[in-house]
């Protein structure tokens, strides 16, 4: 492995930093507009690229009221959905009338070897309702190593902020190479998915 350096002898001083010192900067790669879509689908820049890439979600607004905001991928380039994996699922929350708090895992959310969609989050269809949050999958190009991925989402379903952690893995050695995102029924009314690439 080749040393880099810089030729500055204080931090301060630094004007440029070489190119191969990686940044740890986001790249945006894509980003979806839902306007009453069945889902939002990622179907080409997941590759060997980058080491991992993180989907920030916006206001995303369901169409019906109730519903889960889920995901899954793809070894086929999004022909099929439905890898086997693995996840957890836990919530902290607290009411708008301050009447209400709870740190809770949620045993009906997560999943355990199956090919399910994966819930990120809830969210009623009133206007002052919705979901936010990011999702980050790591080293999807893998044909060596399972993918675990991480993802920390708000939502507001019903008057209660709810933030909400999940974790998992796809347990498959096959590369990962697109994504879907969708509600556990109805149509993504609304919300902006945006794709990144990290350095």
């Amino acid at each position: 492995m080749a040393l880099i350096s810089v030729s500055n002898n204080a931090l301060q001083n630094i004007t440029a930093v070489p190119a191969s010192v990686p940044s740890g900067a986001l790249v945006l790669l894509s980003t979806q507009t839902a306007s009453s879509s069945a889902s939002l689908s990622f179907t080409s820049g997941i590759d060997s690229t980058y080491d991992s890439y993180v989907f920030k979600y916006i206001n995303i607004h369901p169409q019906n009221d109730g519903v889960q905001f889920r995901f899954q991928t793809s070894t086929d380039g999004g022909s099929n959905y439905g890898v086997t994996n693995t996840s957890t699922y836990f919530i902290a929350y607290h009411n708008e009338a301050g009447t209400e708090t709870d740190l809770t895992y949620i045993t009906g959310s997560d999943q355990a070897q199956t090919t399910n969609d994966i819930a990120l989050g809830s969210g009623d269809n009133a206007n002052d309702s919705g979901i936010a949050g990011t999702l980050q999958i790591f080293n999807p190009s893998s044909t060596t190593y399972v993918k675990h991925w991480i993802n920390r989402s708000i939502n507001d379903p019903s008057s209660y902020a709810q933030d909400e952690f999940q974790a998992g893995y796809f347990n498959t050695t096959s590369a990962i190479n697109a994504i879907r995102f969708q509600m556990a029924s109805g149509n993504i009314d609304d919300g902006i998915i945006k794709m990144y690439g990290v350095k």
